[in-house]
């Protein structure tokens, strides 16, 4: 099974979450999995990648701005970007590119 997200035709969108986070753990593997849950419930969600090893990036996709205006607003999504400034994050960057091409070799 492939952990690469099955994504459409582009255009869309991705969100690209770049980070570094603390020792603090508290409940963060909880909530990365309830923000994954919680995402994939959302109108114009398309997928989901993430990889750690020292450097964390995780790429979420969608239809359009306006869904990834409307996740961000999650009050759920609020709360655990609040944790996250607060205990489990270092220092992150999160950029907004928009797919134009892909090229896909899957097994």
């Amino acid at each position: 099974m492939s952990d690469i997200a099955n994504t459409p035709e582009p255009p869309y969108y991705a969100v690209i979450f770049t980070n570094h986070r603390t020792e603090i753990d508290e409940g963060y593997g909880e909530m990365a999995e309830r923000m994954v849950e919680l995402a994939t419930e959302q109108p114009g969600f398309l997928g989901v990648e993430s990889a750690r090893e020292g450097l964390g990036i995780t790429v979420s996709y969608w239809k359009d701005l306006e869904s990834i205006k409307q996740w961000k607003a999650n009050m759920e999504h609020v709360e655990a970007q609040k944790m996250g400034r607060k205990k489990w994050y270092q220092a992150f960057t999160t950029r907004i590119a928009k797919v134009e091409r892909e090229y896909s070799l899957l097994d």
